[in-house]
């Protein structure tokens, strides 16, 4: 004879869980199990994460928190540099304006000084060219009448005195 129990694996396919007399002992280990992993979770772990859920929002609304602040911190510094910035190039062209302008000063007081300098040269040039001149201008009458008495020795083949040269040249150019 067979039994019971194998012919029920024998007709379940050898699954137990399949097997409809069984199922009712099963649904009772399934709520009892049920019930005892609901308490455990409720009463043991599901705190200890939503504490450190709740440790976790905490800290990243304080991060941020503290980052905002940074923030508004590094915009305050940044507007005060940038503010020194902008002062410190005013003073920087303050005073490139004024070296400039001290730069140019020294340069027409150099030139100046130079002009004095070159009109004096000039000066004293040309009173050196006025006096060559004359020099040269008091030579002239004497080398016009040199050349005269040249000119006529050699046209006429007669000798003119420095006088009588010296008073045509007078008739002919007044002085």
């Amino acid at each position: 004879m067979a039994d019971p129990t194998t012919e029920a694996a024998a007709s379940s396919g050898g699954l137990p869980q399949f097997d409809l007399a069984q199922w009712p002992g099963q649904i009772v280990w399934l709520l009892i199990i049920f019930g005892v992993l609901y308490f455990v979770f409720s009463r043991v772990f599901l705190p200890a994460v939503s504490s450190t859920i709740d440790a976790r929002e905490d800290k990243i609304s304080g991060d941020i928190g503290d980052a905002r602040r940074a923030r508004d911190a590094a915009r305050a510094d940044l507007d005060a540099a940038a503010g020194e910035l902008a002062q410190a190039r005013a003073r920087a062209q303050k005073v490139a304006m004024d070296a400039q302008s001290e730069a140019k000063a020294a340069a027409l007081a150099r030139q100046a000084v130079e002009e004095a300098k070159l009109a004096e040269t000039l000066a004293v040039a040309e009173a050196r060219i006025a006096a060559a001149r004359a020099e040269a201008m008091g030579h002239v009458r004497t080398i016009a009448v040199e050349t005269a008495q040249a000119m006529i020795h050699r046209l006429t083949g007669a000798e003119a005195s420095s006088a009588e040269v010296e008073r045509a040249i007078s008739q002919a150019v007044p002085s």
